[in-house]
């Protein structure tokens, strides 16, 4: 194997790990909030911690790199993360349970950027392609399969091997990085904008806990002062970036149309159906009585629907252009949200079937279009700069689209029932996901010259 297939391996089997721990994890969720005694809005915090990680380190991954090389960053993050893997099959209380995904989300931001800068710089033209490839089908092949095998996980063993399990791939990762990536001298790098980092994470966290205790029994009061802590910390970013040397986040590249409008679909589809997916797995097992394997089977639906919507944009996104792939996509993605209001029961699952196919197809052409889209505007270091506010918005976007649609779902329930306020949760998140259609009109009518797109 030449040197280049093995960083590629070794960035595809940390990739594929990092996948599969956000969606296997995700349908354990009930099992862990009966477990440890807590709320399904306060069990989230099991996944946005470790967003609000990855979000925390992404930007400074490749500081960190150049201090320290590729190799040792590479190795110690999945060293990390297998240690966190284990802390989290052992928590015997929630708050540990969350200070150890938030640490596992740290080390696992460190292998993304890192790896997927180091494959990238060695494949280049057609190849680039072909590894670009590779990790579509990775990205679809995590959320298809993972999904079910935690499912048979949590039904015959216990939710903590849903996080054991990934400990042997992180540390065959681990020893592979090692063993294959050459040690590379320390290149000097410009200090990175720790306190806009800083304002960025405290604002998200800040957000974050007010809806989450919004929606839950807590004093609204506290919650409302959550989210204002969050837009203060929004706005004390804002002055702050107009007078950092390097901001981590450079709030002018917004002025984009296709920067903008892509970070507002990845909002309305991956985000939505984040929330959409994880209201899904409480209401079927919980409300329904679905087993947790039965509940992950629907995402193999969805990847399909996903994995045909993305050979179409692939062929067609010159001739179609993104605007009308936009419209498409956000249509269909939210015609299947609205099919969940006709599941009334468990003999309902032509239906689910239905809509997660649904949703599949229409999320795959609208993430896949936006994918493509969001830093076709730029050149030289303002693609880089677009590049970690894309990046940012991929993770926050999960975090956001399940703590609003957690907090709607558990308001509806003070005055309907579970079945009634699933349906209307299911009928604001398809509107909810429509509102990118607002701002498409601000694309040219020009078609768009193609991107490969880069996961």
């Amino acid at each position: 194997m030449t040197y280049r297939y093995r960083v590629a391996s070794v960035f595809l089997v940390g990739f594929f790990i990092d996948c599969i721990n956000i969606f296997m994890s995700a349908v354990a969720m009930p099992r862990i909030a009966a477990d440890l005694h807590v709320g399904d809005t306060t069990v989230a915090w099991v996944a946005n911690a470790y967003i609000l990680g990855l979000t925390l380190i992404i930007p400074i991954s490749t500081w960190l790199a150049g201090r320290w090389g590729e190799r040792r960053v590479l190795t110690a993050s999945m060293l990390a993360f297998s240690v966190c893997a284990g802390l989290c099959g052992q928590a015997t209380t929630f708050g540990t349970l969350v200070t150890s995904r938030f640490v596992q989300g740290m080390a696992g931001g460190l292998l993304i950027p890192v790896g997927q800068a180091l494959t990238f710089n060695l494949f280049q033209g057609e190849q680039r392609a072909r590894i670009s490839a590779l990790i579509m089908a990775v990205a679809l092949l995590a959320p298809a399969l993972s999904p079910t095998l935690g499912g048979l996980i949590v039904d015959h063993s216990s939710w903590r091997w849903v996080f054991r399990g990934t400990i042997p791939f992180a540390l065959v990762a681990a020893v592979l990085a090692w063993l294959w990536i050459k040690e590379a001298p320390a290149k000097a790098q410009p200090r990175p904008d720790l306190a806009g980092l800083l304002l960025v994470s405290a604002s998200l966290a800040s957000v974050l806990l007010g809806m989450s205790l919004y929606g839950a029994s807590y004093s609204a009061w506290l919650a409302l002062c959550c989210l204002a802590a969050g837009g203060l910390f929004a706005v004390l970013y804002t002055r702050h970036q107009r007078r950092a040397r390097d901001a981590i986040i450079d709030l002018r590249l917004l002025r984009s149309p296709r920067l903008s409008l892509s970070i507002l679909v990845y909002h309305a589809i991956p985000g939505v159906f984040t929330g959409v997916n994880l209201l899904n797995i409480f209401f079927l097992q919980n409300t329904l009585g679905f087993t947790a394997q039965a509940t992950g089977l629907f995402m193999i639906l969805y990847a399909g629907g996903a994995f045909l919507a993305i050979v179409l944009c692939g062929r067609y996104y010159n001739r179609v252009g993104a605007k009308r792939l936009f419209t498409l996509g956000l249509c269909l993605h939210s015609v299947g949200i609205a099919t969940l209001f006709l599941v009334n029961g468990a003999s309902d699952l032509g239906v689910l079937m239905a809509a997660y196919s649904l949703m599949g197809v229409g999320g795959g052409i609208g993430a896949n279009t936006a994918q493509t889209t969001a830093l076709l505007d730029f050149q030289g270091t303002d693609t880089q700069h677009a590049s970690v506010i894309w990046n940012i918005n991929r993770q926050v976007a999960f975090s956001l689209g399940a703590a609003l649609l957690l907090m709607v779902f558990n308001l509806l329930l003070s005055p309907f029932s579970a079945t009634q306020a699933y349906h209307a949760t299911a009928l604001i998140a398809a509107l909810v996901g429509l509102f990118p259609l607002l701002h498409v009109g601000a694309l040219s009518a020009q078609k768009e010259r193609h991107a490969q797109p880069q996961p």
